[in-house]
């Protein structure tokens, strides 16, 4: 699996979204995306209570750790690299995270119209 080009939202460099905890569809820390990544997992988020909370109602629940994927569980303050679709969603009901636009991959502008992730951006 090829990564698209590295450009954000903004068409900048992408910059890191998270190493701690690790982030990514390729688990780089950068929210890179490529035709394989059936999420679009391209929307770097700052995670909050409220949004976690909704996450897991909805099905995703990232907050819980799940050792046996290597995975701690997210909090609040965590940023991560959402699926586009998620965080739609999450603003449509009027709980999403703020955004991290200059490491925001462009790929969520597929999904995402940027005046959303520009409502959101820290």
């Amino acid at each position: 699996m090829e990564p698209d080009d590295s450009i954000n939202v903004l068409g900048g460099t992408l910059t890191p979204c998270s190493t701690e905890p690790l982030t990514g569809f390729f688990r780089d820390g950068h929210c890179n995306t490529c035709t394989a990544d059936q999420g679009s997992h391209t929307v770097c988020a700052v995670m909050t209570d409220e949004f976690l909370a909704f996450s897991k109602y909805v099905g995703n629940d990232l907050s819980t750790p799940r050792p046996e994927f290597g995975f701690a569980g997210l909090k609040a303050g965590d940023q991560w690299c959402l699926c586009a679709g998620r965080f739609l969603q999450a603003h449509d009901e009027g709980c999403a995270p703020k955004v991290n636009l200059s490491a925001t991959h462009k790929r969520a502008l597929d999904i995402v119209p940027l005046r959303a992730l520009e409502e959101q951006a820290l």
